[in-house]
């Protein structure tokens, strides 16, 4: 079985979810990939290329962790890597988008991670500011038809009740 079905397997199985186990997992897994990524956009330009296991070790990280990891940024890369079929001796890429990584860092909730203070290096203020309002608005359904009430979510999409936000 390739080491991404194993990790989905694992780590989203029904006794990881609502589970101390599973908590224990993710708190685990998110300080991790916290540290990966800082090292990461330390030098975004750089491409990084090694086995599975290799970068397992270059991170100090478990391979299923790694697994986890390489899931979760590759749509996020210049070039996507074979993670449905990468065993620990497949070679990747990572080359990452940075403005791409951003983006999906705010639509996924990741805020441990888009607020990373390396992206003040990488990406300026603006720039940060508009790809989080453009990623909040890529989820924003606009009803012309409908009135906005006060404790609608406001429709510019700052994820603040409308009477918080533009309805003042």
């Amino acid at each position: 079985m390739a080491l991404l079905q194993e990790w989905r397997d694992y780590a989203y199985s029904e006794e990881m979810q609502n589970s101390k186990e599973g908590e224990k997992l993710w708190k685990n897994y998110f300080e991790l990939e916290k540290g990966i990524y800082e090292q990461l956009l330390a030098t975004p330009s750089e491409t990084v290329e090694g086995t599975v296991e290799e970068l397992a070790e270059k991170y100090n990280v478990p391979l299923s962790m790694m697994v986890g990891f390489l899931d979760g940024i590759n749509d996020s890369l210049k070039e996507k890597n074979p993670i449905d079929t990468m065993e620990k001796d497949t070679t990747v890429k990572i080359e990452i988008d940075t403005e791409k990584l951003y983006y999906n860092m705010v639509g996924c909730g990741a805020e441990w991670l888009y607020n990373l203070p390396q992206w003040d290096d990488i990406l300026t203020k603006e720039r940060q500011k508009e790809l989080y309002l453009e990623q909040k608005k890529s989820g924003t359904v606009h009803n012309e038809n409908r009135k906005v009430g006060r404790n609608d979510p406001c429709p510019c999409g700052s994820g603040k009740k409308y009477k918080h936000c533009c309805g003042r």
